[in-house]
């Protein structure tokens, strides 16, 4: 895969689309890690109550819009993305937490 760049720099839309794809690629693994963290999350959580903690979601999302703000991405996106993103992870922990029991 060729390398990206700089996206305003791209003039035509394969280096558009090229970046767009390294960009997603780049996500996926992050993605990985950050389920790699739910996972521990399970195994080393005793109680089932305690995958799922409001107050920890809301700081996350809080977090994550703060950060749209600095980089000026729109924050009602990232506050439905995040939220959609905290919501799988915590149904992730979930079964992994189940899982791990059985």
């Amino acid at each position: 895969m060729e390398k990206a760049i700089e996206p305003e720099l791209c003039r035509t839309m394969k280096e558009v689309r090229q970046g767009v794809d390294t960009v997603d690629a780049a996500l996926v693994e992050l993605l990985a890690q950050r389920f790699g963290y739910m996972r521990a999350a399970a195994r080393i959580k005793q109680d089932r109550e305690a995958v799922r903690d409001e107050e920890r979601k809301q700081a996350v999302i809080e977090a994550a819009v703060a950060a749209a703000r600095r980089h000026k991405v729109p924050e009602g996106l990232v506050a439905r993305f995040w939220e959609d993103l905290v919501e799988t992870s915590i149904a992730y922990e979930d079964e992994e937490w189940i899982r791990l029991r059985d």
